[in-house]
């Protein structure tokens, strides 16, 4: 029996999100940080395995200029010490045309160096789809990259090359953060031609919330140009630590100066398990939920006052496992209410795998709860 809550009011392409997905775009308005990504296929990411005879030593360059106290400022310092672990990440990647031909593409963005034996963490959306990667290091030389792990939630992965006594940046407490200290970006805006520019402003806020591609994430907010290529780059305090990785920026007309970056407490904590494992482990319901905004991306009307339609239902799934059916609304999470997509995102992944979870439920006009225990998120076969 068709839900007179949702309807179909056009040919919509067909529902290919599942587990707690829900449509996927772009935000209006928000863009990747990185060089235009022109390999937006369905190719998934590989690992890359290059080997050489012995590892390559690269020493990290120092600058014999002496300079006045005075011009001796926070941004020169940062710039000495932060620069040369900062790096160009090429991505080549196979794309498809219009008519199904394959074309390699190629996109460039940038990555820090946190560990002397060639480990670098950059941007998900800056290797996605690679077949190759190339890392540019700060003295001139390129080395080949092999994927480490990858988690498109928060937007990090990690890569290695195959080298040892590289600069490395230290990597600060993003908490101790204040609204209005020096900030100074670090990367490769427009690609590797301009690699290592540096540009400087302060920290305009902390723990922006952004709703991005049904996701919500929490990102420090900066004035510090942040330009395509910048993605995967440094942001760092005075003191020479980094305090974030450079991600996307507010790009609208008459907006300036608006840039955010992941905070580097968050990134410790994916790379800590992206090392470990080579991705994150994350619990999850098995529905694909619809919202206003995510059902009419899909050429669907859905007349609901509150909470979010669930439009599929896993079976193998902690909520086919549940008795979850195709047409309920999910209207709170724990006793906290949830009216998007993003909302329920976040109250599942504040959870961890294991947990029991309440959900309350109207199913045709009658609210009822269901305990939920939630799992590991299944992992693309690719990882």
């Amino acid at each position: 029996m068709k839900s007179k809550k949702f309807t179909k009011i056009i040919c919509a392409a067909a529902v290919a999100a599942t587990l707690t997905l829900g449509g996927c775009s772009g935000l209006t308005g928000m863009e990747s940080s990185d060089e235009e990504n022109k390999s937006a296929s369905t190719t998934a990411v590989t690992q890359t395995s290059h080997t050489e005879a012995a590892p390559k030593t690269i020493n990290q360059p120092e600058s014999n200029a002496k300079i006045s106290d005075a011009r001796n400022t926070p941004a020169v310092r940062v710039a000495r010490t932060v620069g040369p672990a900062v790096v160009g990440i090429t991505n080549k990647a196979i794309a498809r045309d219009f008519f199904d031909r394959t074309f390699e593409t190629e996109g460039v963005g940038s990555g820090v160096i946190f560990k002397s034996d060639g480990y670098i963490i950059t941007n998900n959306h800056v290797i996605a789809g690679a077949k190759e990667i190339i890392v540019s290091l700060s003295d001139g030389s390129t080395v080949n990259g092999t994927l480490i792990g990858t988690d498109e939630m928060t937007d990090i992965a990690v890569v290695k090359v195959d080298a040892k006594d590289l600069p490395t940046a230290e990597l600060g407490d993003s908490d101790e953060v204040v609204v209005g200290e020096p900030a100074i970006a670090i990367g490769n805006p427009m690609g590797l031609e301009f690699q290592g520019s540096v540009t400087v402003g302060v920290i305009s806020a902390l723990n922006r919330t952004l709703d991005l591609n049904d996701r919500r994430v929490k990102l420090l907010q900066t004035d510090a140009a942040i330009s395509p290529g910048n993605s995967g780059g440094a942001l760092a305090n005075a003191d020479g630590e980094v305090i974030g990785i450079n991600s996307i920026k507010l790009a609208t007309n008459g907006v300036e100066g608006m840039g955010f970056a992941i905070p580097i407490n968050t990134v410790k904590t994916i790379v800590n398990e992206l090392m470990d494992k080579g991705y994150v482990a994350r619990p999850y319901l098995g529905v694909t939920i619809f919202d206003k905004p995510t059902a009419a991306r899909y050429g669907y009307q859905l007349s609901i006052e509150k909470g979010v339609y669930v439009f599929q239902v896993a079976i193998d799934s902690p909520a086919g496992r549940a008795n979850f059916q195709r047409g309920d609304i999910i209207l709170s999470i724990d006793g906290k209410e949830v009216n998007s997509v993003a909302d329920v995102r976040n109250e599942v992944a504040a959870h961890k795998v294991g947990d029991k979870v309440k959900i309350l439920c109207d199913r045709e006009g009658k609210e009822e709860t269901i305990e939920v225990t939630l799992e590991e998120m299944p992992q693309p076969s690719n990882q």
